[in-house]
């Protein structure tokens, strides 16, 4: 890993153009990737563009679309500019959208041809530039969505060099608006400093280098994707992959076995839903195996066959499979460690840029996130004498440099020496491992004043036969679980019964619900115990990073 002595995003372009020149680095799956040398000329062609559109250093310009090799390049010529980038999530609504483009102030915005329609009732004052994300097509004023194939590319007949920009490190490269469980969001202002430190440092927990391939699937607009699968592997030499349509079965697999990725970043949501619904129900499929299947030893045995099947789809070259985002199912991640699949965990947020604490899929330990980061402090807040929980705080060059014109809030997440409050329940164990026990706002108060965590009692709901997900609640002064079965499953078992196969499946379904809160509170402390089970008929509502919406269900 290279020591960049001025951490920000030019110049850790700059180094890497003149390092890996012919190597391949950003490209859609089936077409010929840019170069690192055909990279930078791109780069340069958007920066005298959005200069010819009076774009200058300090000003605020958004991208809103889908992942695409433009969308890195419109990232990079944002940043290398000095100007800040507001990346925006594909899946917000167009309320979200508007809001977030008047708060921001953005003077400009590379916006997707699918995504258009979504501002394109839209009437920003600041903005004085709309671009075509898809060709670098400047869109006039009062283009209607069908007349966007029209829109000829505005970058071909560049020839003029952009000019010298100094850019520093503590200069905000990017406002990223989060997308949040609690119903509102908040501009993260994270400068070049944060953002390359924090790549730099996941160097120490997994090495990249120029013959790794990324393929991409989560939104680039996500801090998660935007450091950790664009950022870290442009700075090693590395090639990321892009698919031209949502990551579907049919859509993701071609790319697998194409790309043969030895890198890819996911949420715990597309892991547990292969488990749950492709492989878990292969172990059920009769009574024989389902016996069987209970037997430590032979549970072992048939988890390594399933992944080597496993890594086999994803290509056969994976040395990576990271995860974030929200805790990952027990049951899932034993699946995993018996598989020897090279999945690893990380812990961090939006305003940590994101990576706090990580480890090797060689040294993942089961239910953890790993070690603290190299550079970075973590320490316990007023840890439970008994279990030594509590809120996680950290400090380091990743952390943010607060919210975009909010002071007071930026005020209330830091203690007044400079930590930074997590709003997140941990505990570290003798070796230093840390696990998170849920979050802070989350946790109920029984009673007697025990402190509750949800997230541990659905941990326990979401092992149980049936169960995709999960939400426990208190109301009514009552612990309550709204659990979504997978139905589909449910269905498969009761075939047989043709014409009565829904009302089956819904009887089903109750008799379960009590046969789970048995389960549950067979495994919980008296005061975690619930009282009311609640069938939830359709999947809960998430963020576009897949975390459930827990304040729509309290």
């Amino acid at each position: 890993m290279k020591d960049y002595t001025q951490k920000t995003i030019p110049n850790i372009l700059n180094q890497s153009f003149v390092s890996f020149g012919n190597y391949p680095s950003l490209s859609f799956v089936n077409e010929t990737p840019y170069t690192y040398s055909e990279l930078k000329k791109e780069i340069s062609k958007v920066i005298v563009l959005l200069e010819k559109n009076g774009i200058v250093p300090g000003d605020k310009v958004a991208i809103l679309s889908g992942n695409m090799p433009n969308w890195g390049i419109a990232f990079f010529a944002i940043t290398s500019m000095g100007v800040t980038a507001v990346p925006i999530l594909p899946d917000f609504h167009e309320n979200e959208i508007k809001n977030i483009l008047e708060h921001s102030e953005a003077k400009a915005i590379f916006i997707s041809e699918q995504l258009f329609y979504k501002i394109e009732s839209f009437n920003i004052k600041t903005i004085s530039s709309t671009i075509l994300l898809n060709n670098f097509g400047m869109i006039p004023k009062d283009t209607k969505s069908d007349q966007l194939k029209e829109i000829k590319t505005a970058t071909d007949e560049i020839i003029t060099k952009p000019k010298e920009y100094s850019v520093n490190e503590e200069d905000i490269a990017s406002i990223l608006y989060t997308s949040g469980t609690t119903g509102s969001s908040k501009g993260v202002m994270l400068t070049h400093k944060n953002i390359i430190f924090d790549a730099q440092k996941v160097y120490s927990i997994q090495y990249v280098d120029n013959k790794d391939v990324f393929l991409s699937i989560l939104p680039l607009s996500h801090t998660y994707e935007n450091t950790l699968g664009l950022i870290l592997p442009i700075m090693q030499g590395a090639s990321v992959y892009y698919l031209d349509k949502p990551p579907t079965s049919s859509i993701l697999l071609p790319a697998l076995t194409k790309v043969k990725p030895t890198f890819l970043l996911s949420v715990p949501m597309v892991i547990e839903k292969i488990f749950k619904m492709q492989i878990l129900p292969k172990f059920n499929s009769n009574v024989v195996i389902s016996s069987l299947y209970k037997l430590t030893l032979i549970r072992k045995i048939l988890h390594r066959i399933a992944g080597k099947k496993l890594y086999k789809t994803f290509g056969g070259r994976l040395q990576f499979f990271g995860i974030g985002g929200a805790k990952l199912d027990a049951r899932v991640e034993r699946f995993l460690m018996e598989a020897k699949f090279p999945y690893a965990i990380g812990y961090g947020l939006t305003e940590t840029s994101p990576l706090l604490a990580g480890a090797s899929p060689k040294k993942a330990k089961h239910q953890s996130t790993g070690w603290v980061m190299e550079g970075v402090q973590i320490k316990i807040d007023n840890p439970d004498p008994v279990t030594g929980e509590g809120e996680i705080l950290a400090k380091g060059d990743n952390v943010m440099k607060g919210y975009y014109k909010e002071p007071s809030l930026t005020k209330a997440v830091f203690t007044e020496d400079g930590w930074f409050k997590t709003g997140d329940l941990g505990v570290f164990d003798k070796d230093k491992y840390l696990y998170i026990k849920g979050r802070l706002k989350n946790m109920i108060v029984g009673p007697s004043g025990e402190n509750i965590y949800p997230e541990e009692i659905e941990s326990v709901i979401n092992n149980f036969k049936y169960v995709l997900e999960s939400v426990v609640i208190e109301k009514k002064g009552k612990l309550t679980a709204l659990v979504y079965f997978n139905i589909e499953e449910i269905e498969k078992q009761y075939q047989h019964l043709k014409q009565e196969t829904i009302h089956y499946v819904q009887e089903k379904s109750n008799e379960l619900l009590v046969e789970l809160q048995l389960h549950v509170n067979t495994r919980v402390n008296k005061f975690s115990q619930i009282r009311v089970m609640v069938n939830q008929t359709s999947p809960f509502e998430k963020t576009p990073t897949q975390k459930i919406k827990r304040y729509l269900y309290n």
